[in-house]
């Protein structure tokens, strides 16, 4: 399997070649055009039990595209739903990630996709509820954002805050926990930021440049409010 992120930016795609008989799997709703050898089928990930898990745990859709090189080799294009960035990573069958909700593009077949539960501090402040995706395996896996993704690098012991509405994904070799923005809760809400995660290495964090909530804020001031 080979990728290619087509129009990087805030519209991109990713151009996935699928060799005769290969398979990957997609958010429902995210194929856009593919070669006639390409078969669209939905299935249930990880049976129906994990399927429901994922839809009342996290919110993730219940059912996945798969998209298989049935009469040949061919090409499939994949697009998010909402303008943002698109990040490619290799998963070894070693390492692991933890996505936030809506997060998850593309896998292949290989990408085993679980819920995982958060402790109680971490989905009640987190923002990303008590349950969110791991994802596991060995092959491509495919992220998307809201606004662009910039990538960290953690190395073992050293910390970053991020704010918890701009989290995209981080490996699970890192640690971390919730806590206020500013030292005072009166400071940490007035600043408008709230809650941050602390990380800390070793490990990976890929953020996104936009906050969903916040962008939704400003937005609802130019709807019309029927009286």
């Amino acid at each position: 399997m080979k990728s290619e992120i087509l129009y990087p930016g805030a519209f991109p795609m990713v151009r996935v070649e699928l060799s005769a008989g290969e398979t990957i799997k997609a958010e429902s709703g995210a194929m856009v055009a593919s070669s006639p050898t390409i078969d669209v089928e939905s299935k249930m990930e990880g049976g129906f039990l994990g399927a429901l898990s994922r839809k009342f745990l996290t919110g993730e859709k219940f059912f996945f595209q798969t998209l298989r090189a049935t009469r040949g080799a061919g090409e499939v294009l994949l697009a998010p739903t909402v303008p943002g960035d698109i990040v490619v990573i290799e998963l070894d069958g070693l390492n692991e990630y933890i996505v936030q909700k809506d997060g998850f593009l593309a896998g292949a077949e290989t990408v085993k996709i679980d819920s995982q539960m958060q402790s109680l501090s971490r989905g009640l402040l987190g923002g990303e509820g008590f349950f969110i995706l791991k994802l596991s395996g060995k092959g491509t896996l495919v992220l998307n954002s809201f606004g662009a993704i910039h990538r960290i690098e953690l190395k073992p012991d050293q910390e970053y805050i991020v704010d918890n509405s701009h989290l995209v994904a981080w490996s699970a070799t890192t640690s971390y926990h919730v806590e206020r923005a500013a030292a005072g809760w009166v400071a940490s809400f007035t600043s408008g930021e709230g809650f941050v995660c602390r990380f800390q290495g070793p490990g990976v964090v890929y953020i996104q440049s936009r906050n969903p909530g916040g962008f939704g804020h400003w937005l609802r001031q130019f709807i019309p409010v029927s009286e």
